[in-house]
This record gives C-alpha cells, sequence and structure tokens, in this order.
C-alpha cells in the first residue's frame, strides 16, 4: 500500500492511501483515519472536496502582498489549434520532455542520436526487460552540453553520412521551443478566471505581481481579453520599448472637481513579469523591443548557463524585483506549475521562506509527493511549518476553486443601460 499528500500544511493535511489496483482504502484528516458512513462511500471525492475547502479557507485570509510564479504547469496542455495554409495544426503548451519528441521529429531520430553522442549525452534508461536503452529526455541538459561542445567538438561524418554542425543543431531545438511555445489562448483557458479572481484587492493593497517563466503570451492574452491593464515594463506608447522604471508606473483616474487631493487607483490592472524571456520580446539598435512575432526573442533557453543570463537585461530587472517583492512583509507566494528546478528562482524563495517572517508560500502541482533533490527540503518543511502550503491541483482545478472575494467587485458600480428597443422615434 502506498499513501500520498494532496494537501499538507503543519498539522494539517488530506492524505490518501491506496491498496490494490489504485483503489483508495483510507483518507487521513489532519493524520486521523477518516470514518465513513455506507451513505458516503466515495473516498476519492471527499478528500478533494476536503482538499479544496482547506486552501479555500487559508487564502480567504488578507495578504497584503499577492505574488504568483507560474511555470510549465500553467501552460501545458492549454492552446488553440492554428490554421497553417490549408492544415490545421494543434498548438498547446508542451513539457521539456514532450519538446525533446518535437525536436526529434523535425530532425530525426537518427540526427538527434548522433548529436547526442557527438555533445557526450548519456543518460539513458531501459524503460522495460529486454527493450534497448532510450534517452532520458532532458532537453536542459542536452542544450547544456551542447553549448558547451560547440566551440570544439567537430563531427566527422562516415562516407555517405551528412555532417552535423552543433551551432546549426542548437539553432534549430531552440526553433522548435519557440515555434511550440507561440500559442493562442483558448475559449475555456484558466488564465482569465484566475486573473479576474486574484485582481481583486483593496484599493489601500499593493497591485498583485504575476511572475511566469514561461514563453508563451497566455496571460497578456487573457488580460486583454478581459480589459485588464498589464504593467510588463514596456512603455504604453509605440513602439513599446523596455525600461526598469516603468514597473513604478500606476494607472489612476484623477478628478479635477473633488474635494480631496487624492489618487483614485483604478480597478483591473496588475504587474507582469516575465524571467526568462519571451516569444515577443526583440532587440533592435539595443533597445528591447515588444513586438509580435519577432525573427528572433529574446529568451533564456533551457541550458545550466540560464542563472549567469539572469544577470543580464531585462532578465536582471525581473529577478531584482522578485526577490525585492518577496522580502516584502505579509507576503503569500503561489507557485504554480513549477518545478523548483531553477536555481536562482529556488534560491531567492528559500532565502524569503529563511529571512523574511511575514512570508507565507503556496505551492501548486500535479503530485506534490514527488520528492526531487530541490524540492525535499521544502516538502519538509511543510510539514512542520504552517507557514507552507503544498496543494495536489493542476491550474485549471485551482483556478476554477480559487475563492472569488466578492466583496472587491471589479464591475463598475453604477452602470447606465439604455434599452433603445422600447423607443418610439417622432
Amino acid at each position: 500500500m502506498s499513501k500520498k499528500f494532496i494537501y499538507l500544511n503543519g498539522k494539517k493535511s488530506v492524505e490518501v492511501q491506496y491498496g490494490a489496483e489504485d483503489a483508495i482504502v483510507e483518507v487521513y484528516i489532519d493524520g486521523v483515519i477518516h470514518q465513513f458512513d455506507e451513505n458516503n462511500p466515495n473516498k476519492l471525492e471527499y478528500a478533494i472536496a476536503t482538499k479544496r475547502e482547506k486552501y479555500s479557507e487559508f487564502l480567504n485570509n488578507q495578504f497584503e502582498n499577492l505574488i504568483i510564479l507560474t511555470g510549465a504547469g500553467s501552460s501545458v496542455g492549454i492552446g488553440k489549434d492554428l490554421q497553417i495554409g490549408e492544415e490545421k495544426k494543434e498548438r498547446k503548451g508542451r513539457l521539456l520532455a514532450q519538446l525533446w519528441d518535437d525536436v526529434k521529429e523535425v530532425i530525426s531520430e537518427e540526427t538527434l542520436h548522433e548529436f547526442c553522442k557527438l555533445v557526450k549525452y548519456e543518460d539513458k534508461f531501459i524503460k522495460n526487460e529486454g527493450e534497448e536503452e532510450q534517452y532520458v529526455k532532458n532537453l536542459e541538459k542536452l542544450l547544456s552540453l551542447a553549448n558547451i561542445s560547440k566551440n570544439y567538438v567537430e563531427h566527422t561524418p562516415k562516407q555517405g553520412e551528412v555532417k552535423i554542425i552543433i551551432e546549426d543543431v542548437i539553432k534549430k531545438v531552440e526553433e522548435v521551443i519557440k515555434t511550440n511555445c507561440t500559442l493562442k489562448l483558448p475559449q475555456n483557458a484558466p488564465h482569465s478566471l484566475f486573473i479576474e479572481k486574484i485582481a481583486k484587492r483593496k484599493v489601500t493593497n499593493p497591485r498583485v505581481k504575476v511572475f511566469t517563466l514561461n514563453y508563451d503570451t497566455l496571460f497578456e492574452q487573457a488580460g486583454r481579453e478581459k480589459n485588464f491593464t498589464i504593467i510588463d515594463g514596456f512603455s504604453f506608447s509605440h513602439p513599446r520599448t523596455f525600461s526598469g522604471r516603468n514597473f513604478e508606473l500606476d494607472i489612476v483616474s484623477r478628478n479635477s472637481s473633488r474635494v480631496k487631493e487624492e489618487d483614485n487607483f483604478i480597478q483591473k490592472v496588475f504587474h507582469l513579469y516575465k524571467p526568462h524571456g519571451s516569444v515577443d520580446w526583440t532587440k533592435e539598435e539595443n533597445q528591447i523591443i515588444q513586438k509580435d512575432e519577432p525573427e528572433k526573442s529574446l529568451m533564456i533557453y533551457p541550458k545550466d548557463s540560464k542563472y549567469e543570463s539572469s544577470y543580464e537585461q531585462p532578465y536582471f530587472e525581473m529577478m531584482s524585483r522578485f526577490q525585492q517583492n518577496l522580502r516584502n512583509e505579509n507576503t503569500l507566494l503561489i507557485c504554480i506549475g513549477f518545478s523548483f528546478n531553477d536555481k536562482h528562482i529556488v534560491t531567492a524563495i528559500i532565502e524569503a521562506l529563511e529571512q523574511n517572517p511575514g512570508f507565507q508560500l503556496m505551492v501548486v502541482n500535479k503530485e506534490i509527493d514527488s520528492c526531487s533533490n530541490s524540492f525535499k527540503p521544502i516538502f519538509e518543511a511543510a510539514k512542520i511549518h504552517n507557514n507552507i502550503v503544498l496543494i495536489d491541483e493542476v491550474f485549471e482545478d485551482f483556478a476554477k476553486h480559487y475563492p472569488d472575494l466578492k466583496s472587491y467587485n471589479q464591475e463598475d458600480a453604477k452602470k447606465i443601460i439604455l434599452n433603445l428597443n422600447n423607443y418610439k422615434y417622432e
């Protein structure tokens, strides 16, 4: 039998125990076996409902500073099919392991195999006994080795083989990543609902800040769809050029006839930061520009050196803002679909947990019992400390069950509605 946490927050927890054929045998609430009566046989349904009650209760607390950090899990499986010529092409968010398969399809399995041998990528496993070894689909490590090898390793092809030029293959891999991260927001995407909920804030509180490690523009599209103003570091004039000072801007309504000289902060505004770049950023004449479908996008591609790359602009500005915001009092950071494999991001989060007594962390991932080396310390700390919450939930379900604070309604308080159908013209 195996046990699995689906909610963990200090002494509060929801844990399920599996038996034969993955059937749930027991449900533990706060460490105690729950006694079911005969009228409630669906143990999984009860466990999930209890989990959502617990994290809704936690989120109903008012946090002065709300920060969202999203990784690949907030985009995977989300996207609209694209019409390319006469062909309809499926285009949905992908994980790195899936992008490995996309690369193999573009450059061929044989070329990918030779490329791995050339750059000394040797991570393999045997899926089933008696079968051949397969490569571990770690595109980040492959690109790291390729970038090290490109300056001193040269391929000597056998007769009849095509010469592999490492730098050319790297460019093709990066193009595959960029293409598959250029996504269109579908109507049922959770991004729109989630933004509407998290942006409902007291006007006295700072704007919600969304940091996304994804290259796609799903949050931008969702914001535009719902008429949000997005403060993303780019100017409001065209061409949209980047400056860190633009993050200091806000949107207020200034009424000259009022008695008090106070700024009235308008609703439906959020800050957006992209520490790894974006498919719609590019560099022209030493300026960072935001434009649709640039020829060369400004992105930190997956590789070991992305930690060093984060010290360049505009990435350095984004990381500085992330660290700065984590140091504020009464701060909640919600990580959604983040693997905790990015050293520079994890370092900032751990520093906040250790140094900021007013910092709280919520992690929303599909499966929270997966103890990778980078996540294990946080998992163990969540068993003890009340300021760390771990939730087994996919982004779509989390957005749906995130509490909707009705008291901070985004809609206009008063609207004039003219029913022209009942008006008779003379």
